[in-house]
């Protein structure tokens, strides 16, 4: 099952953030295209693009929010290093333990993201087992509904982030990242467009970067996948000295 977001330059973009741009680099024969003709210089069609890193469906490796070794920023460490191109594929990949959070989003405030805590965590833990090593867990907050063009994207990231008239999507907390690497979860994945909160995007990332644990975010169609059972895969472009990367998300789910 596909778990990815489609790509294209009317879907939403991470506040600042440089946008996603397809372009037409030559067409099969030439066209009177408004502005300029589309060069053709053989019977074959190819884009270009531009795109960030994080931007769709995409990966978190350390270098995101850690400094390389040497740098002499806050928070630097070997760990920093790791760049998206020398993840091994095996790191994103495994079981997938979803756990549905959308209750959160009952009476959230505009502007804040609600909490997933460790207490939360336990409670569905008592109704759905354990988390245990290896296991990849993925939040169901729901947000990939607003993957879209028009007035209803503005609420994937631009009004909770920017205008802060739009309630935040459920992003775990520190602690939570913590209760997730003490179980030896070491990939968390979202269907939001970050793991971090809209008003602290960096106490969520180091907390779980600095440890080596990865994240994917911006997944979809995730309502489809059972809380147990599925195997979960991300396939990134392997982008040299990348921070992350974008890429295609998948689920194996067992036949009944």
């Amino acid at each position: 099952m596909d778990l990815s977001n489609l790509l294209s330059e009317d879907m939403p973009a991470w506040p600042g953030h440089m946008l996603f741009t397809h372009k037409v680099h030559n067409w099969y024969e030439r066209v009177d295209a408004p502005g300029q003709p589309l060069r053709s210089t053989a019977a074959y069609y190819t884009c270009f693009y531009t795109i960030d890193e994080h931007c769709g469906t995409h990966f978190d490796a350390p270098p995101h929010f850690v400094p390389p070794p040497g740098s002499g920023l806050p928070h630097a460490g070997e760990i920093g290093a790791q760049t998206g191109d020398r993840i091994l594929l095996e790191r994103l990949r495994g079981p997938a333990v979803v756990v549905d959070v959308r209750s959160l989003n009952a009476g959230a405030t505009d502007g804040v993201s609600p909490r997933i805590t460790p207490a939360f965590l336990k409670a569905w833990e008592a109704e759905h087992g354990e988390l245990s090593a290896g296991d990849v867990v993925i939040v169901r907050t729901g947000w990939d509904a607003y993957w879209t063009a028009g007035e209803e994207g503005l609420k994937f990231c631009w009004r909770p982030v920017v205008l802060r008239d739009h309630p935040g999507w459920p992003a775990p907390s520190a602690e939570a990242i913590e209760y997730f690497y003490g179980r030896g979860v070491r990939l968390f994945c979202t269907d939001a467009p970050s793991i971090g909160a809209v008003e602290d995007q960096e106490s969520m990332h180091l907390a779980g970067l600095t440890r080596g644990l990865l994240y994917v975010e911006g997944l979809a169609n995730l309502a489809r996948l059972p809380a147990r059972g599925a195997f979960f895969m991300f396939m990134p472009l392997k982008l040299a000295h990348s921070s992350g990367g974008n890429g295609r998300a998948a689920a194996l789910i067992p036949r009944r």
